[in-house]
């Protein structure tokens, strides 16, 4: 199934476990989220308030500046690569139509294109 998500920001932090935990199916089994861009990634996260700000410098701060060889906008390759190192996709057990994340982890959308609309696609594995 498709679930569509709005950003609007070049660069952003969205929480969507709420999202995602509505679409979840009944029993348990695993749920993958994977986004259909290679400018945007899909993680898990603490989210204390400030935290999705530091994943953001902390991403940037990483990159060398340099350039960059992309063809169509060199100064946007940072972009790619950042999906590249976050990932695309995260698999989550879930149980009773709740995601089975840890006390603090919320799962993440992370924008760094937009705004956007971004599509991710939830597969489901159920267990017996």
């Amino acid at each position: 199934m498709t679930l569509n998500i709005a950003t609007g920001q070049k660069r952003q932090v969205i929480d969507i476990t709420k999202q995602v935990e509505a679409e979840l199916q009944s029993g348990q089994g695993l749920v993958n989220i994977f986004v259909k861009h290679t400018t945007a990634a899909i993680t898990l996260a603490d989210l204390d308030p400030g935290t999705d700000a530091d994943i953001l410098d902390a991403i940037s701060a990483m990159t060398p500046r340099r350039k960059w060889r992309h063809p169509h906008d060199p100064s946007h390759f940072p972009d790619h690569l950042w999906s590249a190192i976050l990932g695309p996709s995260q698999t989550v057990p879930y149980n009773g139509g709740q995601l089975q994340l840890g006390s603090w982890q919320r799962l993440i959308l992370v924008e760094l294109d937009g705004p956007r609309q971004r599509q991710l696609e939830l597969t489901f594995v159920k267990s017996n």
